[in-house]
């Protein structure tokens, strides 16, 4: 299998495996009760798959499919409410670790990124945590800091949690798990476009 081939398949197969997380630290596998939003080990599905959302920004988490796992074990609502939670629970924590820690550490601050950057960099990989961390280090303004997250969460959130919930209990492997997987990129390329288009004007 050539080298492209083999980095392709590590990366989906480690996305299916860290998806499956919630799965095992909830004490089932996925199968007939899966989509039962009710039972009784619906409530550490949840905190399972928010405490993931949470590490992500610390480990690469590939939080559009735990997210959209989510929404398709305990529905929309629940689903939305565990994705939020985690998504800004890590957020909020890196702005306040990078804010007493990198601030210290660090002679030259990276420069604070701006409110459109926090709340349209929320899909794209590696970028979001940057900007979070960025963020705290050049001690942008909390308010400000959580309407910009908090917004780009919000949307991010009730996508995921939507993919799932109408998607995933029909068609397991089809449309429901390709979104998610094809947001991230889409969102890099999207920033890529915008950033090109200020360059040209500027």
């Amino acid at each position: 299998m050539p080298r492209h081939g083999r980095q392709t398949a590590l990366i989906v197969a480690a996305a299916v495996c860290v998806s499956s997380l919630p799965f095992l630290l909830a004490g089932e596998l996925p199968g007939e009760r899966w989509l039962s939003a009710n039972d009784d080990h619906a409530m550490r599905f949840a905190l399972a798959g928010a405490a993931l959302l949470a590490a992500d920004v610390l480990l690469p988490i590939p939080s559009s499919i735990v997210g959209t796992m989510l929404g398709a074990r305990l529905g929309f609502g629940a689903g939305f409410a565990a994705a939020f939670a985690g998504l800004m629970a890590g957020q909020s924590t890196a702005y306040f670790v990078s804010r007493g820690l990198l601030r210290k550490r660090i002679g030259v601050l990276p420069a604070a990124p701006t409110l459109a950057a926090l709340f349209l960099s929320r899909p794209v990989p590696v970028l979001a945590e940057a900007v979070v961390l960025s963020a705290g280090a050049a001690r942008v303004n909390w308010p400000q800091f959580l309407l910009a997250c908090g917004s780009g969460n919000l949307i991010y959130a009730g996508a995921l949690a939507l993919n799932g919930a109408q998607l995933l209990p029909d068609v397991l492997f089809g449309p429901g798990l390709l979104l998610p997987m094809l947001l991230p990129a889409a969102a890099w390329l999207i920033w890529r476009m915008a950033r090109r288009v200020n360059r040209s004007g500027s």
